[in-house]
């Protein structure tokens, strides 16, 4: 990888030695003893073995964040139950709700954040400005896993205390939603506020493959929108969206050029990117599975799947696009081609390429655009957590339920998502015709721009359950989200589904059972008790 991952060489052996079959938290060696931490190298072999664990978990993300959302699908029952979650028949005892490898991200943070001041007494060269962006590292590392936790399992127990001796309390109730997303953001905020988040880094790479100012505010947005709080959601956005006058930080901008669209995911680290977890197979021989999951040459038998669903709305894009562009279609257009194809090499006139029976998720392989490259040759696609078109559509949204029709706030809502149509080639929307929606029409909207724009990115069923929950479950925007959900699984009984999401805890995983059995104070979800 790139070079904080070698320093994992050092730290590799000084990880996972565990006293306990919970949380996978309590190495019981020298890494969390006072005799290891003493150098800032220290440290940052810590940091580095948290960034370790996130890439560790990319398939759990790609899995937890799209198998249940109607986008995308899985037909293989061996990845640990997913088919069994986006059926929503999941069991406790299923691998793919074990969330222990997220509590190993969060280990490393609680680790970095109760070590890592002691060690400025021990290295003189350990400035104060290394240790405040180290901690800066571990407070995003850590609110970043919890809001996958709560996303995925509503409630669990909140960690932010290293486990630092074999006395530990390891048996911990579950912490509410309300506690979780208060210790989120107070994590976030604390890491903001002690001004050593840095806006770029000595390498390029880094400056996108670890945890910036800009990733801090992104998950701030992030967090503020799941919590309904669209005021602070709007103005953590706009930290990044907006530059004030005579400010020449560098930062993260938004690709407006439809024909530089591609390079958000080939070859990675573009400008609009804000954090994304790295790979490199040609320096370091580092693979993930993801361009595996999706087989070019067989779709039907890789292991995820784009549903009927979705292919239907991706050709109906791409006629759009044709008809705005007057029936000439460019080599190099937005997410329609590029967002899922045929085949890497695959130079087929436009017409018949609409005509194949099956497509594959492109944003992992490379690129099949002429006289831009190659197909990726190897299995090394960086994952995107956060990009600005992201910040852009959760502007978009804070602005939709915040506003109404009329309003100020619709407007700037409309031209929000028309920069992310215009860059698709797509026809843009009128403030008129906005003005005729109702809130949940233009919520409608919104959440279709996020589905074809960030097909694959691990949002789309996050963005449902967001809709789902919003007021409290309204029973317009729910509906809304079950029709989604019902619309795109065909793996199933639609009636099943339906009556399953009539109960509200039922949208989020059971805990696992192996948690329960070792834990007396971990209570299971209701809904999965009966």
């Amino acid at each position: 990888m790139k070079k904080i991952f070698s320093i994992l060489l050092i730290s590799a052996g000084l990880c996972c030695s565990s006293c306990s079959d919970w949380l996978d938290l309590l190495p019981n060696n020298e890494q969390v003893t006072d005799q290891y931490w003493k150098s800032k190298e220290d440290v940052e072999a810590v940091i580095a073995s948290g960034y370790y664990y996130m890439r560790q978990n990319i398939t759990a993300m790609f899995a937890l964040g799209e198998v249940r959302g109607g986008s995308i699908y899985t037909r293989a029952s061996w990845t640990d139950g997913c088919d069994d979650m986006q059926n929503f028949n999941i069991q406790p005892t299923a691998g793919a709700v074990k969330y222990k490898s997220f509590y190993q991200v969060i280990g490393m943070a609680n680790s970095v954040l109760h070590y890592a001041a002691g060690v400025r007494a021990l290295d003189d060269t350990y400035t104060e400005g290394a240790l405040k962006a180290h901690l800066a590292e571990a407070y995003f590392m850590r609110a970043y896993c919890n809001f996958i936790l709560l996303k995925n399992w509503g409630e669990v127990p909140l960690i932010t205390e290293a486990f630092v001796t074999d006395k530990a309390n390891y048996n911990l109730p579950k912490n509410t939603e309300a506690e979780l997303i208060a210790s989120i953001k107070e994590d976030i905020l604390t890491a903001i506020e002690n001004g050593g988040a840095k806006t770029i880094y000595e390498e390029d790479w880094q400056t996108k493959g670890r945890a910036t100012i800009w990733a801090l505010y992104a998950l701030m947005a992030d967090v503020c929108l799941w919590d309904e709080d669209y005021e602070n959601a709007i103005i953590y956005c706009n930290k990044i969206l907006e530059i004030p006058e005579g400010d020449t930080t560098i930062r993260p901008k938004f690709i407006a050029d439809p024909t530089k669209w591609f390079e958000i995911f080939y070859p990675g680290n573009s400008n609009e990117s804000i954090f994304e977890l790295n790979y490199d197979y040609a320096l370091y021989q580092e693979t993930n599975k993801l361009a595996s999951y999706f087989n070019v040459s067989s779709p039907i038998s890789g292991v995820f799947e784009i549903t009927e669903r979705t292919v239907e709305k991706i050709k109906q894009e791409a006629s759009d696009v044709i008809k705005a562009q007057n029936n000439v279609v460019p080599e190099r257009v937005g997410r329609t081609l590029m967002a899922s194809v045929i085949y890497p090499g695959m130079v087929a006139p436009y017409s018949d390429y609409m005509k194949q029976a099956y497509f594959s998720l492109w944003k992992f392989h490379g690129t099949d655009v002429v006289d831009v490259g190659n197909y990726r040759e190897n299995l090394d696609p960086n994952y995107i957590i956060y990009r600005v078109a992201e910040i852009i559509l959760i502007k978009a949204e804070a602005l939709i339920m915040k506003g109404n029709p009329g309003s100020d706030e619709w407007a700037t809502a409309v031209g929000l998502i028309n920069q992310i149509r215009e860059r698709a080639m797509l026809p843009t929307i009128s403030i008129e015709e906005a003005q005729e929606y109702s809130k949940l029409e233009f919520m409608q909207v919104l959440m279709n721009e996020r589905e074809m724009e960030f097909l694959g990115e691990g949002k789309r069923w996050y963005d449902l359950l967001r809709m789902a929950r919003k007021n409290n479950y309204d029973p317009e925007f729910k509906d809304f989200a079950v029709s989604e959900i019902l619309e795109g699984n065909t793996t199933t009984n639609s009636l099943w589904i339906y009556g399953v999401l009539q109960d509200n805890n039922a949208w989020y995983l059971p805990i696992p059972q192996s948690e329960i059995d070792v834990n007396p104070k971990l209570l299971q979800n209701p809904y999965y008790t009966n």
